[in-house]
Order: structure tokens, then C-alpha cells, then sequence
């Protein structure tokens, strides 16, 4: 008697937006080892950064609305926010993820050892805490009275972009997980609110919202742990096809309204460090940035030396530096939707290749920009990464970890 066999399972590759689409665009190589190969880096500065400031956020909301007593603003950071703080910290560090030396202190009083700390004098507000207290503080007041779901988790599929026999699968998965979603009404949205203050200095999007057929709308809102990127560099349009991406999965969501707008906050500009002011400097000389200093903001940023501590910005400048407003409607979703569709081909193009026996670092593309490099677990290997350091005084060298 015949036995059957079994079909293999029909598996749908699943990508999703950050972890994945926009990993890879950062550097294919580095995604590979990383995501794929399961591979945590051993200087997770942006990673640590990113959770810990989205953890803070939404921390520091559930205490917003729960307790009464906090919905004065400003929050002391020594008596409201350094708890919250520690809470994520030790939530962090049950996943393996450790706040890097000189960003964050994990200890508190009792600790009498300097540890990664200047002395020990616990606790320090070093960069991530002053980063964490001036985002709940210039942002809190404003953006927790219209939040109407936390972490929203959005899914979707799509057909798998120039679909070959030899693919893995005719569809792929799409994922990502919303920080905020801020449910306003036109009627009832309160007043003085400076997010919605920057929303109706939007042209664009007052157009959009003048053609709904409804008061109510929604805006989708995403963290960002790193500084407003120049508007010459590739992830600040990656930036927005992540939010048009989000909206497309949102608007399926049957229980939605409309979705207008994404609101980028990218936080670190909100308590820049020397680097981001290094950066900063060098966009305001080459004109490549959408938010340009005027009078004294001008002049400390052209005045400003290379390793000296940052300037005190202007509250108005750093406020303008930190919101990014991107409106939406569908040919710029569509737009999104085709870009990382070509992403998704690829990723899958560097599988196939894997898959017929060419190695890895001739299957997966590596992206030599120093800022990528620098940090990164594999440059002692990586062609590109010598290529792109040879520039600059010789290749890396292996060194122990």
C-alpha cells in the first residue's frame, strides 16, 4: 500500500517594517547576520535607545491616565519619571538588552561603586534620561490628551512583487507596530494643543482634512530615538514610507477612521548630543535640512567646536526639530507601498541566492557608510567596510571583544 508524504507547509514570508524593510536598507549584510542569523550585536546603542524611549513614553502615559495627579506638567525627573525609567531599564535587561556605558544609569542610591558612571554619586541624568524627560515634558501635556490606542499592532499581505515558480511563496506578510494612535475631533479638540498647533501649519495636510466627510480623523504617531535626519540622507524618505505603510495597514483595519497624518518625533533633538550637533553643524552648511536655525540659533550652531558640550538651543527650534508631519493620502501610499515592494524583492532575491549555494557575502548587498560601519560586529570581514575605511587610514583590524 502506497503511503502518502506530506506537503511542505505553506509558509508566507512575514516582513516587518523596522526590523526587516528598513534594516535591510540600512545594510543587507548586516540585516543577514543580525535578524536572520539571530545574531544581537554587541553594542546595541540605537537598539537599547529606541525600546528604551518607547517604553518610557507609553510608561509614563498608562501613569497619565490613571493617576490624576499627573496630568500636571512638568514632571520631575528624580520623583516622577527616574522609576518609570528603571522599570523599562530592568524590563530591557530580562530581554539581554543592556544600556550601554555613558547613556543611561541603572543604579540608584545604595549602589556606593562609580560602575559605568562618572562617580558614584546615583543617580546620573546622562543623555538618555535627559532625553526621556524632556520628551514626556515638551511632548506629554500635548499629545496624551489625544491618544486613543497604545501599540497598536497592524498586519497585512501582499502579492510578492515579479512572483517566479521558483519563489518561496506568491504572497508576503507585512507587520509593524504603531506607538501611538491619536484619535481627533475637529469639533472637540482642545485648545492650545501645540501638536495640533504644527497640524494646522500644514497646508498639505488642511486640504486633506477639508475633505473629509467626517469631524473625526486619526493620526498615526512613531518614536524616534535618533536625531532629524538630513534631507539629503536615503532614511529620511525611508522614514516616510514607514508611516504611509502604517496608515495603508491601518485604513483595513475595519474599526479605524480616517487616517490623515503620521507624526514622526524624533527625540535626540530634543537634548542633542556633541555627534548630533556635529551632524547638525554639517546640515546647516550644505543646506540639507527642512528645519533651518535663524538669528541666535544660527549663530550657536556655525559658532559651535567640535567636542565641546552642545549649545542651548531655542525651546522653539528644538520643538520644530524634533515634530516631522507627513500627510497622507493614496498615490503617496501607493508610492510607499511600491518602494518597499522592491525591497521585499530583494530580500527574497538574496534568500534564493543563499539558498543555491552562492555565500553570504556575495547573496546579501552591504551598504560602506561609516556611521553603518563603525559599530558594526562584522566589519572585520566585510569587503565593503574595508573598502570604505582603506579611505581613511587602512582596513579594520580584528580586536577582542
Amino acid at each position: 500500500m502506497p503511503l502518502s508524504v506530506n506537503q511542505p507547509p505553506y509558509k508566507i514570508p512575514e516582513y516587518s517594517l523596522t526590523g526587516d524593510l528598513l534594516a535591510f536598507l540600512t545594510c543587507g549584510l548586516q540585516y543577514r547576520l543580525h535578524n536572520r542569523n539571530s545574531l544581537p550585536p554587541s553594542k546595541p546603542v540605537q537598539i537599547w535607545f529606541g525600546e528604551f524611549i518607547h517604553g518610557v513614553m507609553e510608561e509614563a502615559f498608562l501613569e497619565w491616565h490613571q493617576d490624576s495627579l499627573k496630568r500636571k506638567f512638568p514632571w520631575r525627573w528624580d520623583s516622577e519619571i527616574r522609576e518609570i525609567e528603571l522599570r523599562i531599564n530592568r524590563r530591557l535587561k530580562a530581554r539581554g538588552l543592556n544600556p550601554p556605558p555613558r547613556v543611561f544609569c541603572p543604579y540608584d542610591t545604595n549602589f556606593s561603586r562609580p560602575g559605568l558612571c562618572p562617580d558614584p554619586n546615583h543617580p546620573h541624568k546622562l543623555i538618555a534620561s535627559q532625553r526621556a524627560e524632556a520628551a514626556i515634558n515638551t511632548w506629554g501635556p500635548h499629545l496624551f490628551p489625544l491618544i486613543d490606542e497604545a501599540e497598536v499592532r497592524l498586519r497585512g499581505i501582499r502579492d510578492m512583487p515579479d512572483y517566479q515558480p521558483r519563489d518561496r511563496c506568491n504572497y508576503y506578510g507585512i507587520t509593524g507596530v504603531i506607538d501611538v494612535i491619536s484619535s481627533v475631533n475637529l469639533q472637540n479638540a482642545p485648545s492650545g494643543n501645540l501638536i495640533l498647533h504644527y497640524l494646522h501649519q500644514n497646508s498639505q495636510l488642511q486640504n486633506i482634512i477639508k475633505r473629509l466627510s467626517s469631524p473625526e480623523y486619526e493620526i498615526i504617531i512613531d518614536y524616534k530615538g535618533m536625531r532629524r535626519p538630513s534631507s539629503k540622507d536615503p532614511s529620511w524618505e525611508y522614514h516616510e514610507w514607514q508611516i504611509l505603510t502604517y496608515a495603508w495597514l491601518r485604513k483595513r483595519q475595519h474599526q479605524s477612521r480616517e487616517v490623515v497624518a503620521g507624526i514622526i518625533f524624533y527625540i535626540n533633538e530634543l537634548a542633542p548630543s556633541q555627534e548630533d550637533m556635529k551632524e547638525l553643524q554639517n546640515d546647516v552648511r550644505n543646506n540639507a535640512t527642512d528645519v533651518m536655525p535663524q538669528g541666535l540659533d544660527l549663530q550657536l550652531i556655525q559658532d559651535w567646536e567640535k567636542n565641546t558640550f552642545p549649545p542651548q538651543l531655542s525651546t522653539l527650534f528644538r520643538e520644530q526639530r524634533s515634530i516631522r508631519i507627513i500627510p497622507v493620502d493614496k498615490s503617496r501610499i501607493q508610492n510607499a507601498l511600491q518602494e518597499f515592494d522592491r525591497v521585499v524583492r530583494k530580500i527574497e532575491n538574496s534568500v534564493l541566492s543563499e539558498m543555491n549555494g552562492n555565500p553570504i557575502t556575495s547573496s546579501w548587498y552591504s551598504n560602506p557608510l561609516k556611521r553603518n560601519c563603525t559599530t558594526c560586529d562584522f566589519k572585520t570581514f566585510c569587503r565593503g567596510a574595508n573598502s570604505q575605511i582603506e579611505k581613511s587610514g587602512g582596513p579594520y583590524h580584528p580586536t577582542v571583544p
